[in-house]
């Protein structure tokens, strides 16, 4: 009997110490900033789901299009390019309309397609807007640590021939860097 009542202290104790290893992982960090999986699909628009994307920050997002589908090569140029905040919405919206909450590439037909399919809500106020130069590039300044989607239209080049494609990815930006990244 001493022996049982031993064997259960030890396996307590046990018990006890790897439950103080467990890692503490905190409070989750704006707009998912890590990877793993995605929380259950959102399909509520909440305002105060964006507060955090409109704080100052030192993040800048660099970005270029290159993008070749077979012989036709594509341009953004003159195009509007679109940031939006993650938020449990925007991110089941991009599933949506994109098929994907990472980054995708598809006929803008399609993309529009699906609009009526998307959670309806306006994000409109909380989105970012710069334009595409001419040598397809493009970028956003004073940004906060957190998780985006970006978003424009390319089309192929002058003399080419092929289907308008909306682009998507998603990027994080931290630590008061630039990020830089390829459509």
């Amino acid at each position: 009997m001493a022996d049982r009542v031993r064997l259960l202290a030890a396996a307590a104790l046990v018990a006890a110490s790897l439950s103080a290893c467990a890692p503490s992982l905190g409070p989750p960090a704006p707009g998912r900033l890590a990877g793993g999986p995605p929380p259950p699909a959102e399909t509520t628009f909440r305002a105060g789901d964006f507060a955090w994307s409109q704080a100052p920050g030192r993040n800048t997002l660099a970005g270029a299009l290159g993008r070749s589908t077979g012989p036709v090569r594509y341009t953004c140029a003159g195009q509007t390019v679109v940031l939006t905040p993650e938020t449990p919405w925007a991110r089941r919206r991009m599933q949506v309309l994109y098929q994907s909450d990472q980054h995708a590439a598809l006929t803008a037909d399609d993309v529009r397609s699906r609009q009526n399919q998307a959670p309806p809500g306006d994000s409109n106020p909380y989105v970012k807007r710069v334009g595409c130069d001419a040598a397809d590039h493009f970028s956003f300044t004073g940004l906060p640590d957190g998780a985006w989607y970006v978003v424009t239209l390319a089309k192929p080049v002058a003399g080419q021939t092929g289907p308008s494609l909306a682009m998507m990815r998603r990027v994080v930006t931290r630590g008061g860097k630039v990020t830089s990244f390829e459509l």
